[in-house]
């Protein structure tokens, strides 16, 4: 290599390491065209593309590096597979990639993790523990594989020699708090499961505690002022419809379904993906990551933005959703914390329709604090937080509602799973579909599931989560004023 092209090379890598990574792309491609047999360097010319969501771009300069030689091609096997089955829904080619890394090398422990992981979203428990329990055998301390070992148990005797072994591997000298946190929630969950509430509630504040431990300096606490400040900054900033928001919208409409994190919503869009015409889509991130790229600060550069640019955005989201599910009709697009980004999605789809997922609020807010949800959502680890942020929610919803009150669905979990088929019914008619009978049984949805609850969401409907703060009524006395039953 010319010195001015190694020169180039690690101006590549400079940048990519400090994240500018379409100046990566950029610098990595120049020297790729003139010297192309560096394996190394399109496995990075690959992860840059992948943070810049080139998905294709990425998996063609994986497959470069595989087929020029890179040390460790077990690895760009398993890179591929992540973009396969977390960015492209491409799940059996992901398998394919876990099992061509596994295929090299056997013991490539973080190959049988992602795949056990692949076997879970797929819902087929029993490969997903045999990956798991193969993963056990090469680390046998493994807090996450303990966790997921745990969340596949149908452990209904709180004296299982599992419980034992997740209080052990807590108690380890010099746990790391994040893994603390990992098999705390897992404690709590079985412990649920078991029916031994006290010590599940037990379980549960010290995987909080742990998880609250192990913020890093990139993820502040919460601010109930902060967010305040925040609704009232989208409220404001979206006071009405505009002209835009009055066009016709031709085109094709995504279906969207937001609220809360555990309320309803991957029931809902389960219901939703039995029918003919509806792909699921899960948590898509496009709208995030539109905001993040082209709309920051939100609200303010949204509400800005000229008819031209939403209308380049549009179609970005629209290619984004192509690029998953290239042959789908109506797409269903799940990330709960759209809910704040309504004022803009409604400049993107002037028709958009959105099912705001309810259920009681106690049982909601506290299955939220149950949920080990990680930074993205700060508030879940200190229940008067979620109580607040489920103020702001539903504050947002309110005015949203009153902007577009036939654009938006109400579904009320509880009612649902207390009398599924009227509200199913309603449900398809209000997202303006044909009835099909395949909706009354969701759990026979045959779609990836990416979320705490896809083993619920594989079960016929059940009444069982319904009134489950009542196993907590004397921990939750704080709770229980911001919300008096009735």
């Amino acid at each position: 290599m010319t010195d001015y092209l190694q020169t180039l090379a690690n101006q590549a890598s400079d940048h990519l390491n400090a994240g500018r990574f379409p100046e990566a792309v950029a610098a990595f491609e120049q020297v790729l065209e003139r010297e192309p047999d560096h394996p190394d360097l399109w496995y990075n010319l690959g992860y840059a593309q992948r943070r810049m969501r080139r998905f294709d771009d990425a998996l063609a300069s994986y497959r470069q590096a595989l087929d020029r030689g890179v040390a460790e091609p077990e690895q760009v096997h398993l890179n591929s597979a992540v973009i396969l089955a977390s960015d492209l829904a491409r799940n059996m080619d992901a398998e394919a990639e876990l099992k061509a890394a596994l295929a090299i090398s056997p013991s490539y422990f973080p190959a049988l993790l992602n795949l056990g992981g692949l076997y879970e979203d797929r819902g087929d428990r029993e490969a997903a523990r045999a990956a798991y329990e193969a993963a056990l055998d090469i680390d046998p301390g493994d807090a996450l594989v303990l966790t997921r070992l745990a969340v596949l148990s149908r452990i209904q005797d709180a004296a299982h020699p599992l419980i034992g072994q997740l209080r052990e591997r807590i108690a380890v000298r010099g746990a790391r708090k994040d893994e603390q946190a990992d098999l705390g929630f897992a404690l709590g969950q079985v412990l649920d499961g078991a029916g031994a509430y006290d010590e599940a509630y037990a379980a549960y504040a010290a995987a909080n505690a742990a998880s609250a431990a192990s913020r890093g300096p990139n993820n502040a606490p919460y601010s109930p002022a902060v967010e305040r400040k925040i609704t009232d900054r989208i409220i404001s900033s979206f006071a009405a419809p505009t002209a835009t928001e009055q066009m016709s919208g031709d085109g094709a409409q995504p279906l969207f379904i937001c609220g809360m994190f555990r309320s309803g919503s991957t029931l809902t869009e389960q219901i939703l993906a039995r029918h003919s015409r509806v792909t699921a889509g899960g948590e898509l991130a496009l709208i995030p990551a539109m905001i993040r790229a082209e709309l920051s600060p939100y609200p303010e550069a949204a509400t800005a933005a000229e008819p031209d640019r939403i209308a380049r955005l549009r179609q970005s989201y629209l290619d984004g959703i192509a690029a998953i599910h290239p042959d789908a009709d109506i797409v269903t697009d799940k990330r709960p914390v759209n809910f704040r980004y309504i004022g803009l999605i409604k400049r993107l789809f002037p028709k958009a329709k959105f099912v705001d997922t309810m259920r009681d609020p106690r049982d909601n807010c506290l299955s939220v604090w149950f949920a080990h949800l990680g930074p993205a959502a700060p508030y879940a680890l200190d229940i008067d937080n979620i109580v607040h942020w489920y103020g702001e929610y539903r504050r947002l919803m309110d005015h949203w509602r009153s902007l577009w009150p036939d654009d938006i669905i109400e579904l009320d979990y509880d009612a649902l799973v207390a009398e599924p088929e009227p509200y199913i019914r309603a449900l398809v008619a209000a997202c303006g579909l044909d009835w099909e009978d395949a909706c009354l049984e969701p759990h026979a949805a045959t779609n990836t599931v990416r979320t705490a609850s896809s083993w619920q969401v594989r079960e016929p409907l059940y009444k069982r989560s319904s009134g489950r703060w009542r196993n907590y009524e004397r921990h939750i006395g704080d709770l229980l004023k911001a919300f008096p039953p009735a």
